[in-house]
């Protein structure tokens, strides 16, 4: 799938809502074009400008592999760190300027941060990080794009870019062009960054040329069912292994009067389950090689008709029926839901923070079904989590600075620079165990993954000691699914969707969303996918067929 991960998918865990609209098109001056119709480049044509791969020589193996593309996992954190960046890579003390995206509480500033004095310390150029709400980071981005003021570091999660009007443009106009410097052999001077995967490199460029550093996925996967296995355990409950057991498991369990629900909002699982095209977005090629979107799809039809009856039937908890703003993951973690649609990464910090609380839970994805039997599909999310940018008017030996801090960053298990990064001085942001690092409350504060946001890294899983079985579970998980990993049609072509098209996505998820809720009936859905045509669908479907056509294929 060419699809980025979702907003959910990464960060599930920290309680993260609906995908928020743009403020309306960027730089609506730049261009006298039509009104967005779009564009496509064929990646794999690229190739000669990306960076040289090559492993770094670490030498940290790992305890269990993954079958590509899931990443190896790692069940103890390694003994024996090595320094991989000799010296500082901060040479000018000039402080650099970087935005980056928060769920949660704000993190307290470089002066009153011991996390961000140890790792700035380190580096000899000190990071001054503005952090801005990641459930409103779109707009934060389309009013700094469109004043065309950004910071020196400037990352953009992958499902941003999505919703924004001729980024491709942007690029241009914003951000340092960085192919020279890392093309080839070139990259051999940030030696971490010619370690990322090629594929992550290659959707990096825009209009030809390489404008950031990318950060990989950890987890193809957008979202999985989740259930509360310690609840099914004590009522003698084996884990449903089709849909029709799903849903008779979920009248049993549903009980208002003692606060028990089945479900959260699980349609996208839902859909999976019926098999309907999650490619760039939901499109999918018909037998005459016609692009054919999920709205227009029986599948699609099916799914809606039975998640609107799992809404009508009381089986998803109120609070998350009526958009009332509840939080899912409490409700999840304290039994009034049993069964939770979350991305992976939702599943290790919440098995870690409940735990605590209640040391029974365990939290386990449900496997892959297909509604009626045969093979399931699954929906892929391999794009970078986010990208990182360097402002355009940087001078030269300020853009190599810059890169040399990434590369830092960039740094990967088994070496100082990771611990540093990841879990802050040991005594006070980090405590020692036989199994590895286990953070503090100081940590969980300061640390937001601030500098992970301006830097990459080669995927891996694990370790974490605090939920040693973790990484075993989702190593088999991921192993046992991606098999059945959908195949994208549109794969290694970079697809910037028509204007109209971005602008009404979420609006007619929106309209869908009233139909499974009970607030329009079944029968408007002809009449929605007429007007999703109408306003975008058409120039969308145009796009890919003319992309396919002139990649050859």
């Amino acid at each position: 799938m060419a699809s980025p991960p979702s907003r959910r998918a990464f960060l599930e865990l920290l309680a993260l809502g609906a995908a928020t609209t743009t403020a309306g098109p960027l730089l609506t001056g730049c261009s006298k074009s039509p009104a967005g119709s779009g564009t496509a480049q064929n990646l794999n044509a690229f190739d000669a400008i990306l960076p040289a791969q090559q492993d770094l020589a670490i030498g940290v193996k790992p305890d269990i592999l993954g079958t590509r593309p899931v990443p190896d996992g790692y069940t103890r954190y390694p003994t024996g760190l090595v320094d991989a960046v000799p010296g500082k890579p901060g040479t000018s003390g000039r402080p650099i300027t970087a935005m980056t995206p928060v769920w949660g509480p704000a993190p307290p500033g470089t002066g009153r941060s011991a996390y961000l004095q140890a790792v700035n310390a380190e580096l000899g150029t000190p990071v001054e990080f503005t952090v801005q709400d990641g459930n409103t980071y779109a707009d934060k981005l389309n009013a700094m794009l469109g004043a065309r003021d950004v910071p020196e570091l400037l990352c953009v999660p992958g499902w941003e870019i999505e919703k924004i009007p001729r980024f491709a443009q942007a690029t241009q106009l914003l951000f340092t062009d960085l192919t020279d410097r890392l093309r080839g052999e070139a990259v051999r001077s940030y030696p971490m960054l010619g370690s990322f995967p090629t594929a992550a490199w290659r959707n990096a460029v825009w209009n030809g040329r390489l404008f950031a550093i990318p950060n990989p996925a950890d987890a193809p996967f957008p979202y999985a069912l989740f259930t509360r296995k310690d609840l099914l355990d004590a009522r003698g409950s084996a884990m449903p292994a089709g849909l029709d057991e799903l849903l008779v498991l979920a009248k049993e369990i549903t009980d208002p009067a003692r606060g028990v629900w089945a479900f959260s909002d699980l349609f996208a699982m839902m859909q999976m389950y019926h098999r309907v095209p999650g490619a760039k977005g939901g499109w999918r090629l018909t037998a005459d090689r016609t692009p054919e979107f999920k709205y227009e799809t029986p599948e699609y039809r099916q799914a809606l008709e039975v998640m609107t009856k799992i809404y009508r039937d009381g089986l998803v908890h109120p609070d998350l029926a009526a958009s009332k703003g509840a939080d899912q993951d409490q409700l999840f973690a304290s039994g009034s839901i049993v069964f939770a649609q979350a991305g992976l990464g939702f599943w290790q910090a919440a098995q870690a923070r409940q735990q605590k609380i209640n040391p029974k839970l365990n939290f386990q994805p449900v496997p892959v079904f297909a509604a009626g039997g045969g093979d399931p599909l699954v929906w892929g999310a391999d794009q970078p989590i986010s990208y990182t940018f360097l402002r355009k008017d940087l001078a030269p030996e300020r853009i190599d600075e810059l890169l040399r801090i990434i590369n830092w960053c960039s740094a990967p298990l088994g070496t100082a620079e990771a611990r540093l990064r990841d879990y802050g001085i040991a005594g006070k942001h980090h405590t020692a165990t036989p199994n590895g690092p286990v953070r503090t409350p100081l940590a969980l504060t300061e640390n937001v993954n601030q500098y992970f946001f301006i830097s990459g890294r080669n995927p891996s899983v694990g370790p974490f000691p605090d939920t040693p079985n973790y990484v075993r579970d989702a190593l088999t998980y991921s192993n046992n699914i991606v098999r059945h990993l959908e195949r994208d049609p549109w794969e290694g072509l970079k697809v910037e969707m028509p204007t109209a098209y971005k602008a009404g996505a979420v609006p007619f998820e929106e309209k869908f969303t009233d139909v499974l809720r009970g607030r329009r009936p079944l029968s408007d859905v002809d009449a929605i996918v007429r007007e999703w045509r109408e306003n975008g669908g058409e120039q969308a479907r145009a796009l890919l067929a003319k992309a396919l056509s002139e990649a050859g294929r």
